[in-house]
């Protein structure tokens, strides 16, 4: 029997809640198929662990999750704690030194779920958002001088390099490829960003050579906002940077239904170390403890997981799974407009996956 060791962090807030359903699904989905095991072992890190300690996980808490084949991450951030702490002392403090440079967020609205857009009924909005996610605004370059001074300087650095871009592209244009539409739009800013976002578009154009097979074009961030929201059908596969990627990211998932419904995966397409999975609503500490949270994000991030994994046939059962109930609005938790519980969700998609006979 295939055994895949498997970090389950849940973090903050909701996450603990979403995080501990998610197992629960999987434990169902390795008891379905029968050929293959998960090895899970908890950690403690964040916030709680922050109050305590005075940082968000060990020192050498990323080369312990070394020896795993995968993290199940569920949300970072706290109320009492500032975001740049919290953010920076977990999430981006595993993601960094794991090299996991390739978020992968796919969008597209579920069966049962209504899109606040417009004559978009489902197909019409199937999109797999690539960010990049090591470089940009969020790698860190940057500081404070003259602090308290009227002269105080603040700067953070959007670096780029040759390879990082080069990398993230190349694996956008894979993703592409793979899809039935293969198409590909590369996201910039490089009419205001005349250095790094102009080094993008000339990347996107040698990269693109490799990939006949693959129609692409390029939007600059705010025209892409735009075309989102009224053409979703004229996209499939998007890359864009950290910083945007994390803003456009969100946008699809509120034009699917929810940021409940949201899944990511933090990859090393390398393999070279563990990916981290995890839902990208975040903490939601305005619910946390009420049991209301959805865990549909969490269920399909953790079919990622299991794709990434090679278990593809329990990754499809658990999103056929997924599907059905969210067909049911008798399902839907209150951020879709129901009144479901986290349990009952929970509960649901496991009779769901116990029942699959495909």
């Amino acid at each position: 029997m295939r055994t895949h060791r498997i970090a389950a962090i849940g973090g903050d807030g909701i996450g603990p809640e979403v995080i501990a359903a998610g197992l629960q699904a999987l434990d169902v989905c390795a008891e379905r198929d029968g050929g293959f095991r998960l090895d899970i072992e908890a950690f403690d890190w964040g916030s709680d662990y922050y109050r305590k300690h005075g940082v968000m996980m060990p020192a050498d808490g990323a080369d312990q999750l070394r020896a795993f084949d995968a993290i199940y991450f569920g949300a970072v951030g706290a109320p009492d704690i500032p975001d740049h702490l919290t953010l920076w002392g977990l999430r981006l403090a595993i993601c960094q030194p794991l090299d996991q440079y390739a978020n992968v967020r796919p969008t597209r609205i579920l069966p049962g779920i209504t899109s606040p857009l417009r004559h978009v009924s489902g197909p019409e909005l199937d999109w797999v958002i690539v960010r990049e996610n090591s470089e940009g605004e969020y790698s860190g370059v940057g500081g404070r001088v003259h602090k308290g001074l009227p002269e105080e300087v603040a700067t953070d650095v959007a670096m780029f390099t040759r390879a990082g871009v080069t990398r993230i592209i190349r694996y956008a244009f894979v993703v592409a490829s793979s899809r039935p539409r293969k198409l590909l739009t590369v996201v910039t800013k490089s009419n205001a960003q005349r250095h790094g976002m102009v080094m993008w578009d000339e990347i996107a154009a040698e990269v693109a050579r490799e990939f006949p097979d693959v129609t692409w074009d390029k939007m600059l961030v705010d025209a892409m906002t735009m075309r989102m929201t009224l053409k979703p059908e004229t996209l499939d596969t998007i890359v864009a940077t950290n910083l945007h990627a994390d803003i456009l990211s969100d946008l699809a998932a509120a034009l699917a239904g929810s940021l409940g419904i949201a899944p990511t995966a933090n990859l090393n397409p390398e393999r070279k170390t563990p990916s981290m999975f995890e839902p990208i609503h975040g903490s939601a500490f305005d619910i946390t403890g009420k049991g209301i949270a959805n865990p549909v994000a969490t269920f399909w991030t953790g079919a990622m997981m299991l794709d990434h994994l090679g278990e593809k046939a329990a990754a499809a059962r658990l999103m056929r799974a997924v599907e059905r109930v969210t067909a049911d609005p008798a399902l839907h938790t209150p951020d879709l407009g129901g009144q479901a519980t986290t349990a009952q969700v929970t509960e649901a998609v496991c009779d769901a996956l116990r029942g699959d006979n495909i």
